[in-house]
């Protein structure tokens, strides 16, 4: 019988159930209780599974934990896994992202605030940070988002592990292709509407990147107004907001098998940050982004006003797929058919800043 596991990142703890069958379960008390956790990952890669969370106590401050029995107990190395160098004179506010690389086993990214990407070669027990990135030559022109100035996604490729493609709030998307030794700004076509000239090489305020699941090259993003497809690994974007009733948003994610399927949560503005028309949908494309459905079934019909986050929204890899999402109301939503009809998992969690899912037995 399949079993999935679901990891709730929240502001005060981790969260963690657990499906077999058709019942879910959730763990009697949150890990890391009083700690926010921005970031997960569940590492499927070897044949015990991994998880990792970015732990960030207001007392020690932040540090990353893994388990290796799906998160019944964890370890925090003796040394920080992410730290800032002497040299480079900051100090880690948080790691926004955990992320396995698609093509090295054993290789994991992690992004960072300020503005940093760290690679780890132990699946996530130390990082190294990846200097040419921290050292680009825009970095002194990059301005913090509203939430801080986060490296908050990560993209690898299963067919090269020298791409890498990082989203940075408010510096836009950076790409790589020889293992991280240069990077370029990734942003024609995105507009940056906060800025007097509207289209820049960087400044944009990317707030999620998704990779299609058939077609690695392409590619869909969520900005700080538009949502935006690129068909050529990030060169160029492409307008697909039409038929959404709001391009303001924070998620996106993308099926686990099927080309062309994402799904976004369009809130109302960004002076009006709660569901678009104060109703809880999801819109799912199954064409690349011409057209968008909502997907209502099982889901709030009332005036809603919780707000889904950049990584609080996932898939995992079971057949039909699972969707969740997760509000900053502490509610928590499930999908087991693709998104076409939804239940309520949890309700009353602290706010939630990321979920993430996977089938590991």
């Amino acid at each position: 019988m399949t079993e999935v596991l679901l990891a709730v990142g929240t502001r005060k703890g981790l969260f963690i159930g657990r499906r077999r069958g058709g019942a879910w379960e959730f763990d009697e008390s949150p890990y890391f209780n009083a700690q926010a956790v921005y970031s997960v990952a569940i590492d499927t890669r070897a044949e015990r599974p991994r998880l990792l969370a970015g732990g960030d106590s207001a007392h020690w401050g932040p540090s990353v934990f893994h388990s290796d029995d799906l998160g019944r107990t964890w370890t925090e190395p003796a040394q920080p896994a992410v730290k800032f160098p002497k040299d480079t004179e900051a100090s880690l506010e948080r790691v926004w992202q955990l992320h396995p690389a698609a093509a090295e086993p054993d290789v994991v990214y992690a992004g960072t605030e300020p503005a940093a990407l760290y690679r780890s070669e132990d699946r996530g027990e130390t990082f190294e940070l990846v200097r040419p990135l921290w050292e680009h030559p825009t970095r002194s022109k990059w301005v913090p988002g509203g939430g801080g100035e986060g490296l908050h996604t990560v993209l690898t490729d299963k067919r090269d592990p020298r791409a890498v493609t990082v989203a940075v709030s408010t510096a836009g998307v950076f790409r790589t292709s020889d293992g991280g030794a240069s990077w370029a700004p990734s942003n024609s076509g995105v507009s940056a509407v906060f800025l007097p000239d509207p289209n820049p090489e960087f400044g944009q305020c990317v707030h999620k990147i998704a990779q299609d699941a058939a077609t690695p090259d392409r590619l869909y993003l969520q900005n700080h107004w538009g949502v935006y497809r690129s068909d050529d690994a990030g060169a160029h974007w492409t307008d697909i907001g039409e038929g959404l009733p709001s391009t303001f948003g924070f998620a996106a994610a993308t099926h686990p098998r099927r080309g062309g399927t994402a799904y976004v949560f369009p809130i109302t503005a960004d002076s009006d940050r709660v569901p678009a028309d104060r109703r809880c949908r999801v819109f799912r494309t199954a064409d690349a982004g011409k057209t968008w459905e909502p997907l209502t079934a099982g889901l709030p019909q009332e005036d809603h006003y919780g707000t889904v986050l950049r990584d609080a929204m996932c898939t995992d890899d079971a057949d039909p797929a699972g969707v969740y999402f997760g509000n900053r109301n502490g509610e928590v939503f499930a999908s087991a058919d693709d998104g076409d009809s939804w239940q309520q998992l949890a309700s009353h969690l602290p706010d939630v800043l990321c979920v993430r899912a996977a089938v590991v037995g």
